[in-house]
């Protein structure tokens, strides 16, 4: 849990910030704050999230920030992982999101800065995360968190 003042929303207001683990008493608002983002309403996906990574475990982790109130403002998921691909141990972030309304008050650098805490706490050096290539918005949050490419190259194949 951290406690930080970042930034100034939409409104001019410096939000005063919580990170906490996630509860199921969040999970309405993490799914309304996905769906705002994505257009698509995923209850199931959100209700596997919080059962795998609600759980305070030693390499996972789903976080939110409260503001004033108790009002929930955004959310992060990652965990772990090591020796995929011949990587070492590395934290992943797969999921970050932010309400549209407090976007740019340090909301999502907050939530990026606590989780990335917990995984140098399991001795982590090193963050990623995966993103749409034409995701502007995403790219540039991650870039002006320091983040660059990486020395992997995702591949797919349709099998569709």
């Amino acid at each position: 849990m951290s406690s930080v003042k970042r930034g100034r929303g939409a409104a001019g207001k410096r939000p005063r910030l919580r990170v906490r683990s996630a509860g199921p008493a969040d999970l309405a608002e993490v799914i309304a704050i996905d769906e705002r983002a994505t257009g698509l309403a995923k209850p199931e996906y959100w209700a596997g999230i919080l059962r795998r990574y609600g759980r305070r475990g030693a390499r996972r982790r789903f976080l939110v920030a409260e503001g004033a109130g108790g009002v929930l403002l955004g959310y992060v998921v990652g965990e772990v992982r090591d020796w995929e691909f011949g990587s070492p141990p590395c934290g992943w972030v797969f999921g970050l999101g932010v309400r549209p309304d407090v976007r740019e008050a340090g909301i999502g650098a907050a939530m990026l800065a606590a989780i990335t805490a917990a995984f140098r706490r399991l001795g982590v050096a090193t963050v990623r995360t995966l993103i749409a290539r034409d995701n502007r918005l995403v790219l540039s949050f991650f870039r002006s968190q320091g983040m660059m490419a990486a020395p992997v190259i995702p591949l797919e194949k349709d099998i569709g």
